[in-house]
């Protein structure tokens, strides 16, 4: 009878820390350190196999986390069943203030031998590109951001305040082309500042054109118009949905996807008493932080009423598609208002995009018959 062994990897740059374990004896074996190579894996899976007697399956598994899947295509590559393991599904282990590789390899192991984890999804080779080109841009848009509060504070620093009604306009640049320092080295360097800030606004201007060139492939063009007929979403949030998220099938209902996206409230119940916390943020929080951000354009515009904008989006899309975006834009603009008027706007915000996520899911998965 062929037997199952569990290997849990506790994996870092400079080194792997690996441990087997037996459903059937309750037993956690073989715990060794190697060097972060996974030609080291199948040496030390050849040496458990010879010392069980030949007649074994083995299951490898790790926490995400730096290596990406890296570690899973190089051993599926050698025939390898790996997982990789979510590490916020993972029951918390009793005494943790004591830590250590090997507890942590064995704690893995016996998560897979027990299926108390959530596998991580592991995209096609053509998502995972397109998923780091759009990380690369969002970079290098924080580097612009952190620009612009540089600009601002060197300018507040020496004692120049911008009267206008907003900045980075054409008006904001000719003010600050305008103003004169004692010292010519802090004109300067504000002129340096300014280079940077035109530079990184044109990289992201090149980044967002090869983006909705990559939307327009086949594969994507379709649901990436779709998602783009609600509110708030434009290509740079429906492309990361799609490529990252993979098959929206893979989540048995809206609720279940909020919760992968960590936009789902966290419990904390004793007895009859149930107390709802904050969300979980478990999860990708990429595609969080992007639907937070779609649900802040419902705090604008009028109930009901449809911008050319928003026509325009809409356009090429089925009249069922379309009637389906509607009534999710129209419930989720009035439930923004309606929260934000006893609450605060981020509060109201979080809801929208939990919502908002279900409405998507509906989308994707071809649920638009019916409202979540």
């Amino acid at each position: 009878m062929t037997s199952i062994i569990y290997i849990g990897m506790d994996v870092h740059t400079t080194n792997y820390t690996l441990c087997c374990y037996t459903v059937d004896s309750d037993d956690a074996f073989a715990v060794v350190n190697v060097k972060p190579d996974y030609h080291e894996i199948l040496k030390y899976m050849e040496r458990v196999r010879s010392t069980r007697g030949g007649n074994c399956d083995f299951i490898c598994g790790y926490e995400a986390g730096c290596l990406g899947y890296s570690l899973y295509h190089q051993l599926a590559k050698h025939g390898v069943a790996c997982i990789i393991l979510a590490p916020s599904t993972m029951p918390q282990q009793k005494g943790k203030s004591i830590k250590t590789d090997k507890r942590d390899a064995k704690n893995i192991a016996k998560c897979l031998a027990f299926n108390l984890y959530s596998p991580v999804y592991v995209p096609t080779a053509e998502d995972d590109a397109i998923k780091e080109y759009i990380r690369m841009r969002d970079d290098v848009k924080a580097d612009l951001k952190r620009t612009k509060q540089q600009i601002i504070s060197f300018c507040t620093r020496h004692g120049f305040h911008y009267e206008g009604k907003s900045r980075w306009t054409q008006a904001y640049f000719k003010w600050l082309d305008s103003l004169v320092f004692e010292n010519a080295l802090y004109k300067e360097t504000l002129q340096e500042y300014l280079a940077l800030y035109y530079t990184l606004d044109e990289k992201i201007a090149v980044y967002d054109a090869r983006i909705e060139e990559l939307a327009h492939q086949k594969r994507y063009e379709e649901n990436v118009r779709k998602l783009c007929c609600f509110k708030g979403v434009s290509t740079h949030t429906a492309l990361p949905l799609l490529v990252e998220v993979g098959d929206f099938h893979r989540f048995r209902t809206a609720q279940h996807f909020s919760a992968y996206l960590g936009l789902v409230p966290g419990e904390s119940s004793s007895g009859e008493k149930v107390i709802h916390t904050n969300i979980t943020k478990a999860g990708n929080s990429h595609l969080r932080t992007l639907l937070v951000e779609s649900a802040n354009s419902y705090s604008r515009g009028v109930v009901g009423k449809k911008s050319k904008v928003m026509k325009d989006k809409q356009g090429g899309n089925s009249p069922e598609i379309i009637a389906y975006a509607d009534k999710a834009n129209e419930r989720l603009h009035r439930k923004f208002y309606k929260i934000a008027i006893r609450s605060k706007k981020n509060v109201a915000k979080t809801a929208i995009a939990r919502e908002l996520s279900c409405f998507v899911w509906g989308m994707m998965t071809n649920h638009i018959s019916r409202a979540v």
